[in-house]
């Protein structure tokens, strides 16, 4: 996780906030440029939507 972040503000945070900042970390420690960062995030969401329905 990113060390601007508060590991004790992260502990008690959802899930979803968790892997939000891991995301985050992930790709500004890896310079992925925002809109592909962006391009990329709407092929997985899609992808999950879809297995989602399937569930």
């Amino acid at each position: 996780m990113s060390a601007d972040i508060n590991q004790s503000s992260i502990d008690g945070a959802s899930d979803e906030v968790k892997l939000a900042v891991d995301l985050i970390y992930l790709l500004e420690s890896h310079n992925i440029d925002p809109q592909v960062a962006l391009s990329a995030l709407e092929i997985v969401a899609s992808d999950l939507k879809v297995k989602l329905s399937k569930a």
